[in-house]
């Protein structure tokens, strides 16, 4: 009988479910990823959230990131799962293409940021609610900028700028000097210039994660590349070039195939980069580890591609449609990522709100320090990351034949770079388009 009794204790666990409990109350079950560090936080939400809904009981439950796909695969496909489930948007997608998904009022959404809305849409539903959401940056060493020339021509179109930064960056085409800004800064760009900043510097222009799961798709959905067709085009073609000629000179480090990001950071807290993309959480790490570098460090918006749009990295909420208890799901869903809950979480942590009010509030306005400067750039770049990368079917597989390809341009300089794209949009085309 004992083991019976652990061993039910054990699929109810396995399933998300909760034991039914007659108290007349509504038992909703929440699955959040890795927020046990928060656990004050989340009680605190659910507590406020049960004062004023005293016919309903929230279960909490957390689950490890490495078991979150896995659990909750296994969870939809049974009878009774959570009734809220805290995912990534690629799975939500997937889950949505299953059909386990219910459908979210859009009505309910009207407070969100409306790009981000737009990018949780699956074939132009929602299933989704946005919770929180993060958008790397730029950090700048100045020092390393300060040896160089860039920033240093005088500015005579004052017409043109209305508003001119203390330093012009020289590198940028005379179209590009339309721009009031020296930053956003291109991939290309910074190609073009690798060669100069390391001979005035000795240091990288930056280290570029290539071939980091999706890293190189990422950036080439910043230049309108995001099909086996696209990446076949001359747009391809140049930017793949650029990456091959300044690796083949050295104007990269030779360790850029097999640099992880933690490792190109260290690059830049060594004083071996210039720029440096990321969260706003490694500026902790940053002022920690390379105080000197830190305190010469500048923040600047993420590098963009022709597009001019950004990256961002986003956790939802969906609600199986084999939930037992939608409703009231969705009424916690709206509750725990309303702006007040968002900000609250917001200020325990690096993450950026997904409501407007929250967007527009004086946290995400602030430029007195690095840290609030970088925080608040990374709120602004969320207006603009459209067009989204869009997941496909075997994504992994995609990843791979594209980080194959990156591997092959760089290293196989006697091989043309029309050669190995024109194989990559073949493979690639048999992967997304065959049965």
């Amino acid at each position: 009988m004992k083991k019976l009794i652990i061993l039910l204790l054990m699929v109810t666990t396995l399933c998300g479910c909760s034991v039914k409990q007659d108290d007349g109350k509504t038992h909703v079950t929440v699955w959040t990823l890795q927020m046990g560090d928060f656990s004050d936080y989340m009680n605190g939400v659910i507590s406020e959230y049960e004062k004023h809904h005293p016919d309903i009981d929230i279960e909490w439950i957390d689950v490890p990131f490495s078991e979150g796909e896995k659990r909750t695969l296994a969870a939809v496909l049974g009878n009774n799962p959570p009734d809220l489930i805290n995912l990534n948007p690629d799975f939500s997608a997937l889950l949505a293409q299953r059909g386990a998904l219910e459908k979210i009022p859009e009505d309910k959404m009207r407070g969100y940021n409306q790009q981000i809305i737009d990018a949780l849409k699956y074939n132009g539903v929602l299933y989704s609610i946005p919770w929180y959401a993060t958008s790397s940056v730029t950090f700048v060493n100045m020092d390393l900028i300060d040896m160089t020339d860039v920033g240093k021509e005088k500015v005579t179109e004052k017409k043109v700028f209305k508003k001119v930064s203390r330093r012009r960056y020289k590198w940028v085409t005379e179209e590009e000097r339309k721009i009031p800004y020296p930053f956003p800064v291109s991939y290309t760009q910074m190609n073009r210039n690798a060669q100069r900043i390391k001979n005035l510097t000795g240091a990288y222009i930056y280290t570029p994660n290539l071939v980091d799961n999706d890293s190189m798709l990422r950036i080439l959905n910043k230049y309108g590349i995001n099909s086996p067709e696209g990446v076949k085009s001359e747009a391809a073609i140049e930017l793949f070039e650029q990456f091959r000629d300044i690796y083949q000179n050295g104007y990269l480090p030779k360790e850029t195939l097999s640099l992880t990001h933690r490792e190109a950071f260290e690059q830049y807290m060594a004083g071996k980069s210039v720029f440096f993309q990321a969260g706003a959480n490694f500026l902790n790490m940053l002022k920690e580890n390379a105080p000197g570098v830190y305190a010469v460090t500048e923040i600047k918006p993420q590098l963009i591609g022709s597009l001019g749009q950004y990256d961002f990295s986003l956790m939802n909420f969906v609600i199986p449609v084999k939930a037992g208890h939608k409703d009231a799901a969705l009424d916690f869903a709206l509750f725990l990522t309303s702006t007040e809950n968002q900000l609250k979480l917001a200020k325990l942590t690096n993450v950026l709100a997904t409501t407007n009010r929250a967007l527009k509030s004086d946290f995400y306005n602030d430029y007195s320090s690095v840290e609030a400067e970088a925080r608040s750039v990374g709120a602004k770049q969320l207006n603009k990351v459209k067009p989204v990368m869009r997941q496909t079917r075997n994504q992994k597989e995609l990843n791979t034949l594209v980080n194959t390809a990156v591997q092959r341009v760089l290293t196989e300089k006697n091989t043309p770079v029309q050669t190995i794209l024109d194989e990559l949009s073949d493979d690639w085309a048999a992967l997304v388009y065959d049965e």
